[in-house]
């Protein structure tokens, strides 16, 4: 079974840093891309980060540009955001998801076919 279990969630302070991990199993998706996605309440879900390999094909939301980087393991089947200067807006439960086909890191989120649970992540003013 496919499975995509999220880690590194927790509460900050504005300024302030997380990283969070995402394993795969079940398949590997060395060579489809894996990203995350973030939903606040009220809010539809929405792009975070993205990328197809350990190569360096990535690709931002607009607001993550800059403070957040992906990146991935796949020697570990891992993906990983590491997030910086966290602000209030940045709150919202983190999606980690995979594609087992897409061969470059789309923001639509219907492109990708597996999604974990989700961590929740807290930024204080």
């Amino acid at each position: 079974q496919v499975q995509l279990v999220e880690s590194g969630g927790g509460s900050v302070q504005a300024g302030g840093s997380l990283r969070l991990s995402c394993v795969a199993s079940g398949r590997t998706f060395t060579n489809s891309a894996m990203g995350w996605f973030r939903q606040a309440p009220g809010n539809e879900r929405e792009f975070v980060a993205a990328i197809v390999s350990s190569g360096g094909n990535t690709n931002y939301a607009a607001s993550t540009k800059g403070r957040f980087t992906i990146s991935r393991d796949n020697a570990k089947n891992t993906v990983s955001l590491q997030m910086n200067s966290l602000q209030p807006e940045d709150t919202a439960v983190y999606y980690c998801a995979a594609s087992y086909w897409l061969p470059m890191p789309a923001p639509q989120k219907t492109l990708y076919n597996y999604w974990g649970q989700g961590t929740q992540v807290t930024v204080a003013s």
